[in-house]
């Protein structure tokens, strides 16, 4: 950032705390659910921040969470005891692999009730880059 300032000295940075919004809102979100969970599941990867902390903050409210990349990463003793079963992803995370996670909850351990739990609707929609909006009205 000491190299940009230099370079740029009318660049405005954002505070080091500022993350994006939809991190925040699922930050949010994990803190609203977790009283009514047993177990979080989740979806990013490894090397994902918000995912890591999407963990910590379940963690830090007393329930147990694992981050996963996908499916086929949840073990089977992680969901002994469990009646009610958290699932959220990163930011990044793409959402078919939050259906494969649903998926495999159902036809591996039987789960019938699926619920949403929405805290907030993400509506802010971003813009395609111009060349991008060309090639799609040509296409």
């Amino acid at each position: 950032m000491a190299v940009l300032k230099r370079r740029f000295p009318k660049l405005h940075a954002l505070a080091k705390d500022d993350i994006c919004y939809a991190t925040q809102n699922r930050q949010n979100a994990v803190k609203a659910i977790v009283p009514h969970v047993d177990l979080l599941l989740v979806l990013g990867a490894p090397n994902s921040s918000n995912s890591i902390r999407l963990c910590e903050v379940a963690k830090s409210k007393g329930i147990r969470s694992y981050l996963i990349e996908r499916a086929g990463d949840i073990r089977d003793e992680w969901l002994a005891g469990v009646k009610t079963l958290g699932l959220t992803a990163g930011a990044s995370a793409p959402e078919v692999l939050v259906q494969e996670v649903v998926k495999l909850c159902h036809d591996r351990f039987g789960v019938r009730d699926v619920e949403e739990f929405e805290t907030v609707e993400e509506d802010v929609h971003f813009s395609l880059p111009h060349e991008l909006e060309l090639l799609v009205r040509k296409a």
